[in-house]
């Protein structure tokens, strides 16, 4: 069993906390904004990227690199302390699920991610102009395949990256490590990936370019397919013995204790517990 740190309250209050929220926005909105320059840079149409790393498998594990380092790095920076540094609705939604987050929090963690997502997927028009057309803006798209094995890609992509981030933070001689973990995560999912899906993960970065590159049609995909990843992660990884911060940095800092909380009672565990009964009952008969 993990200890909670001293300093850390368990009232887990359910008022609004309106700093976190604007700063998950703000978050979002650069992880979105500078991630996806990295996305249109190096496969826009006559980029010298193309250039520089001839093969699309290893085009594309630089620049899943590059992205999830983004992402790292706003854990790592005052937005990671003060929200947690989500960035991704479905990742607050786990959080939830694994009984470390409010469902009250979990909710307007996910309002200011769309926001924050689609606005800078709006201003990537602009500032990136026809070029940034010819990668759609970032946006992504299903492969000639069809939507439903873009669905499946997404389910597994996200199971991983979710699942790697639960366990991470799950234990506590590894959550230092969290934000080390996600560079080369999505760089190896975006590089294997990427062909069924694009390699979402997260609906809030689908959001943005879609509404640029006017790709929302397929937006349902990136919803769908990584909420299931997301959940089924949670229900694997979370478990009652554990302590689940739901940041992925700055972990000790939780005067509110907002983002500590155990397993035990969760959605995911009496889930999987309600699974569990179910097959003894199957077995029985």
């Amino acid at each position: 069993m993990q200890v909670i740190p001293s300093e850390v309250s368990v009232s887990r209050p359910s008022n609004l906390h309106w700093a976190a929220y604007a700063v998950e926005f703000l978050g979002t909105f650069l992880l979105v904004f500078f991630g996806l320059a990295v996305v249109i840079f190096d496969f826009g149409r006559g980029s010298p990227a193309a250039t520089w790393l001839p093969d699309p498998f290893v085009r594309r594990l630089a620049t899943g690199f590059l992205f999830g380092s983004v992402g790292a790095l706003l854990a790592l920076s005052p937005i990671g302390r003060i929200s947690g540094a989500h960035l991704d609705p479905v990742l607050s939604w786990a959080f939830w699920g694994a009984g470390s987050l409010s469902p009250l929090d979990a909710a307007c963690y996910t309002v200011a991610q769309f926001v924050g997502g689609g606005l800078a997927g709006l201003l990537l028009k602009p500032v990136w102009g026809p070029f940034g057309r010819t990668a759609l803006y970032g946006a992504t798209v299903p492969s000639p395949a069809g939507a439903w094995p873009a669905v499946f890609g997404e389910v597994l992509a996200t199971f991983a990256l979710v699942g790697g981030i639960l366990w991470f933070v799950g234990h506590e001689r590894l959550r230092v490590f969290t934000p080390a973990l996600i560079p080369p995560l999505v760089a190896c999912l975006v590089a294997f990936e990427a062909p069924w899906s694009g390699t979402s993960m997260n609906p809030a970065r689908s959001f943005g370019p879609a509404l640029a590159a006017h790709t929302v049609g397929s937006l349902w995909i990136y919803v769908v397919g990584p909420a299931i990843g997301a959940g089924l992660a949670a229900v694997a990884v979370a478990r009652s013995d554990r302590i689940h911060v739901a940041k992925l940095a700055h972990h000790a800092h939780d005067p509110l204790g907002r983002f500590h909380g155990a397993a035990t009672g969760s959605p995911a565990t009496r889930l999987r517990r309600g699974v569990l009964a179910l097959r003894r009952t199957g077995d029985r008969r």
